[in-house]
């Protein structure tokens, strides 16, 4: 019997939120979720669809979180964050 881990298919991205992302890792936007209010705040800022983003550090609790999108540093709790999909690039 093999208990080997299937292979997941390159073409094949698992999407993760905003708030799951790494340090020092990058993700593109896949889309938003949660209330019209929010995704139009979000959407403001340039959280849209297609753009990469990256987390640059963290507070020393973890929240709120400093990310890099189209060349400015973005802040946002954890809350918001949870409300982006992103995938890994």
């Amino acid at each position: 019997m093999d208990h080997s881990t299937p292979a997941v298919p390159a073409t094949e991205k698992k999407s993760i939120t905003l708030a799951e992302l790494p340090a020092g890792r990058s993700a593109r936007i896949e889309g938003l979720i949660g209330d019209a209010i929010a995704k139009r705040r979000l959407m403001a800022l340039g959280v849209v669809r297609g753009n990469e983003i990256a987390l640059e550090t963290k507070a020393p609790l973890g929240d709120p979180r400093i990310y890099t999108l189209l060349g400015y540093r973005l802040s946002l709790r954890n809350d918001d964050a949870r409300n982006i999909l992103v995938s890994a690039v």
